[in-house]
């Protein structure tokens, strides 16, 4: 049993440290990819942000759930921002590629602030979320600031 646990944590790490180049058939997979984990994670993020500004009525499942979609979605997009995929129907910037450790620092940033604003989440409480929504948000509009296009 320790054999196969030991292969399968082997092909599990194989297949993590894969190039994005490699995930992807073609630069447009990637892009495409991206978009849509950004977009769900956005949705999710949004509908627990319109909870907590008051938009939205509150109810702590929604919100539970929604926050750890996000926080979950907030892992996917970054391996999908590899060579070649600067060009085409993208909003990315160029600084992306040019300042990769800046970028990637958001994407570290931005997943640990979708941890805190899940845990939060998982309380049940309206005024732990409202704590927690500003770290997310903030790390948000700094990477878009930097890093995409209007």
């Amino acid at each position: 049993m320790k054999k196969i646990a030991s292969f399968a944590l082997a092909i599990a790490a194989v297949a993590v440290s894969v190039p994005a180049s490699a995930q992807f058939a073609k630069p447009e997979d990637a892009i495409k990819y991206r978009k849509n984990a950004l977009f769900v994670m956005q949705q999710n993020f949004g509908r627990v942000a319109a909870m907590a500004q008051g938009k939205a009525p509150f109810d702590a499942k929604v919100a539970a759930d929604s926050a750890a979609t996000a926080e979950f979605m907030s892992k996917l997009p970054w391996a999908a921002f590899g060579e070649g995929t600067d060009k085409g129907d993208t909003k990315a910037k160029a600084e992306i590629w040019a300042d990769k450790a800046k970028f990637n620092d958001y994407a570290d940033k931005l997943q640990t602030e979708m941890t805190k604003l899940s845990a939060a989440a998982k309380t049940g409480s309206l005024d732990n979320i409202k704590a927690a929504l500003g770290g997310v948000a903030n790390n948000c509009k700094g990477c878009h600031d930097a890093f995409r296009k209007e």
